[in-house]
């Protein structure tokens, strides 16, 4: 029996003795186990018994394929490979009798990692520059993609039972330096652990996963394949650009699975993107047929038209969709090139996966590899049973019955490049070009470590040297290298990039004819913004879509709406609501936001518009009316002022104190004016005197009032002669009542504008797309009590003239005193909750208004029955008239007329 070569410092060699064949097993010396109990051997004890039986469960029952299942060429340096050649497919035999058993059935798609393998190994040998003088040899297996299957190749490869003879050879020899272990992360996992053990140098063509770059774990294995982090945000960019935010998940129930579920779901949280529905698809064949059909289901009522699926046609994911071909599903896949949506029989015009989306690792153009593909047959490699079994199957030939191996009545000119596409790719695939990479890494390492022993010992040429498999390790951990497509291949785990992604659209054609077609591409290395690059003119979607689908739970609020979430559901499904007034939303935002203060929304509330300035002017219609207003008003004062001046002498304006009456009708044309200071734009000046010149002149007006009411008291209730109250009015005491009230007035004035004076101010609520320009008043305070004290002296002067509202005489004007201080008590009562309840220009227009109806108070009541006398009744205003009355109703005329003048 040959024995391989080991390192006394690295292994501590074993034999073990079953009743089959010898294996001659290395465990490593820091596991402990070389010199502990015997529980390693013991427990692989029972896949040792059962290889036989394993072996012979793969073949099939004819002569040909029930040869061997592996492929050998020799060389000076060995390399293994295990593909999944073989996949798993319901045969109605097998089925009738146990459903649980499941036919082999090769998968010609897969048959090019074997050509990538030989075509890469067939270059280095021709190569005078890698490798010189050493040629490299492979050793292929079909490993079946099942828990308890998987490893049997492994052991078969170990135990050498490569050659068909009827004797068995043990343990592998030291020629044999590395191992490709398959293209999915399965496979690699389980037959890593077992050749870990030996450390052998693995290298796995499949794509990146994170938990094979466990050192602890698989310290022996390396990646071919770079990152996948950047295959999460490549497909989230694709939903985006698309607006899908409606997508349903359908994963593998692995732990690889998993992971990218994970990441996938943060990325699209992030982005707003909303999981419909997530399906964790079983890998086990056991749960495949019980829940197809709800899956089936499931997916096809949910109301998402794009769902994502992550998983590999090794497992049995690839069965339940695939039983969908023919479903016509209308939506929308989108895949990695790990899920193979072209495997298996086309017959239809288009099937349900028409169209799908496929992320693939972006990689250069291997030169001559469709070349070498062309030219394969049987007849170049003869050694090989899966070629032969492809010619078999798809060229009809027959098997010689002389050597069951010789294949018979074939095409001549017959080539792969006959097959149906989607039975076999002419294009190399992103797993065979890690292979291809693989194979080129081993031969590089390889290359390295013999100029290093040649260093070491010269005169030897490389050939024949020997040494263990774990000695390329450190080659390997350090190896960087361009590749024919001028890719560069880094194996410095520090310096691992993500990878690049080509995005794939599956066309399918009638009778089963396909194609990948490239419309984009995704690179987390393009600038900001620039990462997903989509030719979407090439892009065919389903049969039923024309434009690229819809897929959203709520369609996107028009411009002026809000979203409104829905209890209990995700965040992308929302009724819209109309935003609250003065607030707007467009097509980007998700909700409302406040205009600024000088802007406000529009009808639509999409936009905000610029604010109007607006002020009581002297054009709009309500100011023109007030100005109107005051100044006729002005001028019926002023008209009042001159028949009193005319009619100076007679006896009603004498009777009725003939200065206080002027001063009176002066101080109400200054009040009728005063209130155009509040028309107009507001400037500093017109706001400081706005106020301040209504306080002192309606103070000036009601203490003339006051001064009146007084007077008429005093004549009325002063008769005895040399009284001192007599004194006082006739020496015109009540007459400085005016300026002592305007005095305090002008101190309050005074003080409110040495504190806090009025100034311009705008107001941007009161009217909606208007900004008013106002007085503001400065000290609220100050105001009111400037109109506080003046409605003192308005309720003073009510007071005394309804104290004296009885007296006898014919012109008394003690109860028209009464009755104006009446109206004006009542206007500016009124105008304090009024003027609290308006804003804007209607708050100034109430003001005026007030100023304007309390003036018109005071002249109607006062001097409107004056003047009809002394216009209207001429004879009533004379000497003898006065006397006439003063005879019928008492002397208290005269009394008036004697005491004033």
């Amino acid at each position: 029996m040959a024995s391989p070569s080991s390192n006394s410092n690295a292994h501590t060699p074993t034999r073990y003795m079953c009743d089959c064949f010898i294996l001659q097993v290395y465990l490593p010396s820091h596991l402990g186990l070389a010199d502990s109990s015997m529980m390693f051997p013991w427990a692989f004890m029972p896949m040792f018994l059962q290889l036989p039986f394993l072996w012979s469960s793969v073949a099939s029952p004819s002569c040909f394929q029930g040869s061997k299942h592996n492929l050998h060429k020799d060389g000076d340096m060995m390399i293994g490979a295990f593909f999944s050649l073989y996949t798993f497919q319901p045969s109605q035999e097998i089925k009738a009798a146990n459903s649980k058993l499941l036919n082999l059935q090769l998968e010609s798609k897969n048959y090019q990692h074997v050509l990538a393998l030989v075509f890469a190994i067939e270059e280095i040998n021709r190569s005078p520059h890698l490798l010189p003088n050493v040629s490299l040899g492979y050793d292929v297996f079909s490993v079946l993609h099942s828990n308890r299957r998987i490893l049997q190749t492994p052991f078969l490869w170990l135990s050498g039972m490569v050659e068909s003879i009827p004797n068995y050879t043990c343990g592998r020899e030291s020629r044999s330096a590395a191992v490709l272990t398959g293209t999915t992360s399965a496979t690699s996992a389980q037959i890593g652990t077992l050749l870990g053990l030996y450390k052998f140098p693995q290298l796995t063509s499949g794509p990146f996963d994170p938990i094979l770059s466990d050192n602890g774990k698989f310290p022996s294995l390396y990646q071919m394949a770079p990152k996948e982090m950047s295959l999460v945000h490549g497909m989230v960019a694709l939903m985006l650009h698309f607006g899908w935010t409606w997508v349903g998940l359908a994963i593998s129930d692995d732990e690889k699975g998993m992971q990218f579920l994970s990441e996938l779901r943060a990325e699209m949280d992030r982005n707003g993107v909303c999981v419909a529905f997530l399906k964790m698809i079983p890998v086990t064949v056991l749960l495949y047929y019980s829940r197809t059909s709800l899956y089936h289901w499931q997916i096809m009522k949910s109301s998402a038209n794009v769902v994502v699926i992550f998983g590999d046609n090794e497992s049995f994911l690839g069965l339940t969709f695939g039983k969908w071909e023919h479903i016509m599903m209308w939506k929308v896949w989108v895949t990695t090139s790990q899920w193979d949506v072209t495997t298996g029989r086309r017959h239809f015009l288009l099937d349900s996966f028409h169209g799908t989306l496929i992320f693939s690792h972006h990689h250069g153009e291997i030169s001559g590899f469709t070349d070498f593909i062309r030219t394969a047959n049987p007849s170049r490699y003869p050694e090989d049973p899966f070629l032969a079994d492809l010619w078999l199957t798809y060229f009809n030939c027959s098997i010689s019955k002389l050597d069951c191996k010789t294949l018979e009545n074939c095409p001549p000119s017959a080539s792969l490049e006959w097959l149906p596409w989607h039975h076999f790719d002419m294009t190399m695939t992103e797993e065979s070009y890690n292979i291809y990479n693989a194979v080129y890494a081993v031969a590089h390492a390889i290359h390295e470590m013999i100029l290093q022993q040649v260093e070491m010992s010269p005169g030897g040429n490389g050939k024949g040297l020997v040494f263990s498999p774990w000695q390329l390790h450190r080659f390997l951990k350090n190896l960087q290298f361009n590749n024919s497509a001028g890719d560069t291949v880094n194996f410095k785990k520090e310096h691992r990039l993500n990878g690049e992604y080509d995005i794939l659209n599956y066309w399918n054609f009638p009778d089963g004819v396909g194609i990948k077609v490239k419309v984009g591409k995704f690179s987390p290395y393009a600038p900001h913004g620039q990462h997903l690059s989509l030719y979407e003119d090439l892009i065919e979607w389903d049969t039923k879509i024309e434009q690229p689908p819809h897929s959203i739970c709520s369609a996107s609020c028009s411009p002026g709406f809000r979203k409104t979430p829905r209890e209990g559901m995700a965040a992308c499904c929302f009724d819209c609501a109309l935003c609250p007034e003065n607030e707007i939303s467009n097509q980007t935002s998700k909700c409302c936001v406040k205009c600024p203060e000088q802007q406000y929304a529009n009808t639509q509330r999409d936009r905000c518009l610029h604010k109007a300035v607006a002020f009581l002017a002297y054009d709009d219609p309500l100011g023109m009316t007030l100005v109107c207003t005051a100044l006729c008003f002005s001028v019926l004062t002023a008209v009042v002022l001159g028949v009193f001046v005319k009619h100076r002498d007679t006896p009603i304006v004498k009777a009725n104190n003939r200065c206080l009456s002027y001063i009176l009708l002066i101080a109400l044309i200054f009040c009728f004016l005063c209130s155009l200071l509040f028309i107009g734009h507001p400037n500093t000046t017109t706001c400081v005197l706005q106020q301040t010149t209504f306080g002192v002149v309606f103070t000036v007006a009601v203490s003339t009032v006051l001064a009146k009411t007084i007077t008429v008291v005093l004549a009325f209730k002063v008769t005895a002669p040399g009284r001192r109250m007599r004194q006082w009015l006739l020496s015109g005491a009540p007459n400085s009542i005016i300026p002592i009230c305007s005095l305090i007035q002008l101190v309050l004035c005074g003080i409110w504008l040495g504190t806090s004076p009025p100034f311009i101010d705008t107001d941007a609520h009161s009217e909606h797309g208007h900004i008013i320009l106002v007085c503001n008043k400065g000290s609220v305070t100050a105001f009111y009590c400037v109109l506080g004290y003046l409605g003192s002296l308005a309720l003073a002067s009510f007071t005394v003239a309804f104290l004296a509202r009885n007296l006898p005489d014919t012109f008394n004007e003690a109860k028209f005193l009464t009755f104006s201080m009446l109206v004006f008590c009542s206007v500016w009562m009124t105008f304090l909750p009024v003027y609290h309840s308006t804003k804007g220009k209607i708050m100034v227009a109430m003001e005026v208004f007030s100023i304007l109806a309390s003036s018109a108070g005071l002249l109607g009541c006062i001097f409107v029955p004056k003047c009809y006398i002394i216009l209207f009744r001429p004879e009533k205003n004379t000497s003898k008239g006065l006397k006439d009355t003063a005879d019928s109703k008492g002397n208290g005329c005269l009394k008036i007329s004697s005491l004033v003048h």
